[in-house]
């Protein structure tokens, strides 16, 4: 669902960054966090759009709906792709001109949401 580099499209990029890092054995830990421990897990945006196996269709069908190019990264891959380090996350940027990431939802705001309707209402007034 990578769709941010689409060519001549003007619509806004969203760049959803995770609380969580890459990689096969980064996700096999993530996702018996989920079950063992779900209260203690750090993505917010992750407990709220995926379930321990996959995203939720609701959120799929959701994005799916937005007038707006996606970009999904994982904190590691935001460090490579942008260089930024040291932001709360998860958080969603929207990406401008050249590539430059401005905070469109802030973690704060994510970890604040207790229900994927608070999620998708919170990005839904912001665009």
């Amino acid at each position: 669902m990578n769709t941010a580099h689409a060519d001549n499209d003007t619509r806004p990029v969203l760049v959803f960054v995770y609380n969580a890092e890459s990689g096969l054995f980064n996700t096999l830990g993530d996702v018996a966090h989920k079950i063992f421990s779900p209260e203690t897990y750090a993505c917010n945006l992750c407990a709220l759009t995926h379930t321990t196996f996959g995203m939720r269709r609701e959120w799929k069908e959701f994005l799916e709906s937005l007038d707006a190019r996606l970009e999904f990264l994982h904190a590691d891959e935001l460090r490579s792709r942008y260089g930024l380090t040291g932001l709360a996350l998860p958080t969603i940027f929207q990406r401008g001109r050249g590539d430059a990431l401005e905070e469109f939802v802030d973690a704060a705001t994510i970890n604040s949401c207790r229900t994927l309707d608070e999620l998708k209402r919170v990005i839904t007034d912001r665009l």
